[in-house]
């Protein structure tokens, strides 16, 4: 389904696949040879979404750009289900698997692999031919790949990056938990 948002009409490149059951909302651009799975939500809200040519976006996945950060995505990527992609960059030739979120501000370098249930943390920057293992966690500027059980390590990085002025465009209350932070 293409629906029309913010004054903004899909575009589907003629040779792209949408599912029937697919939504596409604003300003998309979709590119040749791309295939969107059914279930899939692609949505523009305040900027723009492109993605590239002959990409693979797996069923039931949203990928959302904000009023502050668009989503890119290059050529030849694969976007795993129930992945979530919000306001984010992602270079050509990457893999993203099963259940993987990248956030706002995030950036992943060319024929870089998340594995399943990885994350990229809001405005991480992953180099080309990166790996997150499965279920680690990708922070900072540049990216640190922990796994899961480092909370505080995680926490800190996350302090610096002013994790809910990007994502929440608020400021936090001195002495707050950060790790509250960890979680959308």
């Amino acid at each position: 389904m293409l629906i029309e948002h913010q004054g903004a009409r899909p575009a589907v490149d003629p040779t792209a696949y949408v599912a029937p059951t697919a939504v596409i909302c604003g300003d998309v651009t979709i590119g040749p040879r791309t295939h969107v799975s059914y279930g899939a939500v692609i949505e523009a809200h305040g900027s723009p979404v492109s993605i590239g040519t002959q990409c693979v976006i797996r069923e039931n996945l949203n990928i959302r750009s904000t009023g502050r950060d668009a989503v890119t995505i290059g050529d030849h990527v694969l976007v795993g289900p129930h992945a979530s992609l919000k306001g984010c960059t992602v270079e050509d030739e990457s893999f993203l698997a099963t259940g993987v979120r990248v956030y706002q501000g995030a950036r992943i370098g060319e024929r870089t692999e998340v594995r399943i249930d990885g994350v990229v943390h809001v405005a991480s920057v992953l180099p080309p031919r990166s790996l997150v293992p499965i279920k680690w966690v990708a922070v900072g500027d540049p990216a640190r790949i922990l796994p899961p059980d480092k909370h505080d390590e995680i926490d800190e990085i996350l302090a610096r990056m002013d994790f809910a002025h990007h994502v929440y465009g608020i400021g936090r209350l001195p002495g707050a938990d950060h790790r509250a932070d960890q979680e959308l």
